[in-house]
Parts: C-alpha cells; structure tokens; sequence
C-alpha cells in the first residue's frame, strides 16, 4: 500500500505554490521525495485559467479582474477560468498515478478519470463529516450542492505525476465568482460549506479531514502527522 503524507502551508501566493509542486513532481519521479505528497494552503485572491478556457469567461477580460484586486494567471491545468483566495482550501496531491490508480494490462500508466473521481470522493466524504450532503454533476467534474458548485477540480499529469488538483469553498467570499463564468459553465453557481450551514470552520481546520479523506479515496495508507517540507520549501520562502 502506498503512503499518503500531507502538509499545511498557510497562505502562498499562487505562482509560488505552482513552483513548488513542480519542484515536488520532480521529486516525486526522480524518487528524492519517496512518498505521494498533499500541499494544503489557501492562495491570496488569485482568477487562473487552464488549458480548455476561453476568454469569453473572464467577464470584463483579465485586466478587469487584476482591477477589481486579484492576480490572474494562465496556467497548464485542465478546464477553464476558476479563482482561489482566503476562505478557500487548496490541496494540490503530488501522486505517482501508475502506483495509485495502475490500468489494468498497462501497469506504467495510471488512469486519470479514476484518480479525478477520487478527488470528487474525498471532497464528498468531508463535507458529509460536517453535515453537508453533496454529488457530482456528470458530465461536469467537481462537487455539488444542486446548481451550485463547493469544490473545482482541475488537474495535469506530467511524466506520470500529477500537479493542481482542488479548490475547495469553505469560508470563501463567493462575491469574486460574479465577476467570471465560474470552470466556463453558464448558468452555474457557487457554494460553501459557510452558506450551506457549516460555522466556524477554515480552511487549516479542513485540511487534515480532507487529507485523510483523500488516503481513503486513494486507498492509501494515511500518515496524518503533517509532513515537513523542510529544505524543499526554501526556494519559495526567500
């Protein structure tokens, strides 16, 4: 059984964060980092958009966004425009795909919709924790209250490891969804486990049911002390 580490880091900004996961997926495959790894932080108010987005969702267009106090970056995900900030729990799971979710007959490939599906599982089965019922939405991918989605997935896998992953509304100001077509589809919402009835919660207080809940999904043997990045972590402290 494969082990599943996770770590807490706070608020990093977003092209930060991004440095350190592909830094962690090199690692990842070269064997220096010998675990699957979950980085767990919330960005500061951040509009990304990946590789399947159109400008028609943007609202008043990138320059409107960066006016109205967010960063906005295009970035090498799947799917469309989406935005992370306070109040938003972001795990991005660097995970050896062949070793989680191997497909049957081809033993160096790992199966994407599985694994994609059991980010949607683990999004699931912590809400449930807190008294929220929650389900996918074919054909669309993420989480959701009816019309409205709690968590976006958007992921990549890259020389069979995977980088991105989850943005999961907590306490989120869901105002900064107005001002784009939310994952690119019209006449969708959005939701958080504070308007859906949860109080008092944060995305640190989250974090550790998600991350145990993602060693579930995964099938994977959960470490649940935090891990320490250590030296790892020091190019994007400086």
């Amino acid at each position: 059984m494969a082990a599943l580490r996770w770590t807490w880091l706070g608020t990093l900004p977003y092209a930060d964060a991004w440095s350190l996961q592909r830094r962690c997926a090199e690692m990842r495959r070269d064997g220096t980092l010998e675990h699957d790894l979950v980085l767990m932080l919330e960005h500061p108010p951040v509009f990304t958009m990946g590789r399947q987005g159109d400008v028609a969702h943007l609202g008043g267009g990138a320059d409107a966004l960066r006016a109205a106090g967010a960063e906005y970056i295009e970035v090498d995900r799947g799917g469309s425009v989406t935005f992370h900030g306070p109040g938003q729990l972001v795990a991005y799971p660097i995970v050896d795909l062949a070793s989680m979710f191997p497909i049957p007959g081809h033993p160096r490939m790992g199966d994407v919709l599985r694994y994609v599906r059991a980010l949607e599982q683990a999004v699931i089965d912590t809400a449930q924790q807190f008294g929220v019922t929650t389900e996918r939405r074919p054909p669309f991918t993420g989480v959701w209250r009816g019309n409205d989605k709690l968590a976006a997935i958007g992921v990549k896998l890259a020389r069979g490891v995977t980088t991105h992953g989850i943005g999961f509304n907590v306490n989120t100001d869901l105002a900064w969804f107005s001002l784009i077509t939310p994952c690119g589809i019209d006449g969708a919402g959005v939701c958080s486990l504070q308007t859906l009835g949860v109080r008092d919660v944060t995305p640190q207080r989250i974090a550790p049911h998600v991350a145990a809940a993602l060693g579930d999904a995964f099938h994977a043997e959960f470490v649940a002390d935090p891990f320490s990045l250590g030296p790892i972590a020091e190019p994007v402290a400086a």
